[in-house]
């Protein structure tokens, strides 16, 4: 089921969260303001520390705001405590009882909320059906393996029919292979139950992977919010060129500038097009971005003269590590081929030839 963008689900206002005062004072959320819509898959996304399960936490009930307004479907959510509301939460650690069964597990919230027993018995089996684990309703969750336990834990979560289900980086734990069945898996849940996900991660790639929207976080401010595609190809800043995925800067000077388009001269003379954020006026000494897969290694010619310094060999492709006459080193990335080797050696001349598309002025 697709987001629904006339119908807000939650509405993050103005909000901001201190701990502590005088010298130990810590603004852990700095007047953040968001809106996640109905039905969406939305992460909030940032290094540790940056403020991302404190807004979680806000939004579960868990700690209160310093100041500002939550708002779930249009009522304020914020002074209600977390049973009152209509918001379950998945964490790390699962919290599964270990002496019963996955379908104990999952039954166990809707008999807290007094639930008759012949329709908890319906919403296990239903719950059961969606994360796939019917064979295993009667094993103990002691007994079964991490991948299968996040999923019970997700079961319980989705059992009572939240309008938001919260989850605290639940994959971490798991190993890469699993993460990724997983990934595709929440995503699946989320399509299927049509209800909102505010995702916690650290992980670019899961980010990325799963998200209809992410929300970029830095030391308690949402810095941009947008759509993986945005987010990657579009960074609103330096921090979030450089947070999401490998990235290469280069120093450069604006030649002209108009309508979100630029011509900028690299610090080897040539020129190149580039774009820019609406509301961004470039002039002068800027800073562009260039992403390491829209750069090739040339034999001859390029826009960058340099020498090749390191060859990373990953499988499916192979970042070339070209250390520029200008200074600094360009990462370029190739995707591999079963009949060639990448084709360039450590100490060798090469240029760098950037794509026509591939540039971006950042904001300073």
């Amino acid at each position: 089921m697709p987001a629904n963008p006339d119908r807000n689900a939650i509405d993050v206002r103005a909000v901001s969260k201190v701990f502590g005062s005088g010298a130990d004072r810590v603004a852990a959320l700095d007047n953040v303001s968001v809106v996640i819509r109905e039905n969406e898959f939305f992460t909030l996304l940032g290094p540790s520390g940056c403020g991302k399960t404190t807004l979680l936490r806000l939004i579960a009930g868990f700690d209160f705001p310093t100041e500002g307004q939550i708002l779930l479907y249009g009522d304020d959510i914020a002074p209600l405590p977390p049973y009152k509301r209509p918001v379950n939460t998945v964490f790390q650690s699962y919290a599964l009882f270990p002496h019963m069964t996955v379908a104990q597990n999952i039954g166990f919230g809707l008999e807290m909320l007094g639930k008759p027993k012949g329709e908890v018995a319906a919403r296990v089996d239903q719950m059961l059906k969606l994360v796939r684990m019917e064979a295993l309703k009667n094993r103990k969750t002691s007994q079964i393996s991490g991948g299968q336990q996040q999923r019970v834990a997700l079961a319980r979560a989705l059992a009572p029919q939240p309008k938001v289900l919260l989850l605290d980086e639940p994959l971490s734990a798991l190993d890469y292979k699993l993460r990724k069945e997983m990934q595709i898996e929440l995503k699946r849940l989320q399509h299927e139950t049509g209800i909102t996900f505010i995702f916690v991660t650290h992980d670019q790639e899961e980010a990325l992977t799963m998200s209809d929207r992410i929300a970029v976080m830095s030391s308690g401010k949402i810095l941009q919010v947008g759509t993986p595609w945005d987010i990657y190809d579009k960074p609103a800043e330096r921090f979030v060129a450089d947070f999401i995925g490998e990235t290469n800067f280069i120093v450069a000077k604006i030649v002209s500038a108009a309508d979100g388009k630029a011509t900028v001269a690299l610090p080897s003379g040539t020129t190149i097009p580039a774009t820019y954020a609406e509301g961004l006026v470039p002039s002068g000494e800027v800073t562009v971005v260039v992403r390491p897969e829209h750069a090739r290694v040339v034999k001859e010619g390029g826009h960058l003269p340099g020498t090749v310094e390191t060859v990373v060999y990953f499988g499916t492709d192979t970042n070339i590590h070209v250390r520029l006459e200008s200074g600094g080193v360009f990462i370029a990335r190739q995707q591999n081929s079963r009949s060639a080797a990448c084709g360039f050696e450590t100490g060798e001349r090469v240029g760098i030839d950037i794509a026509e598309d591939a540039a971006q002025v950042l904001k300073d």
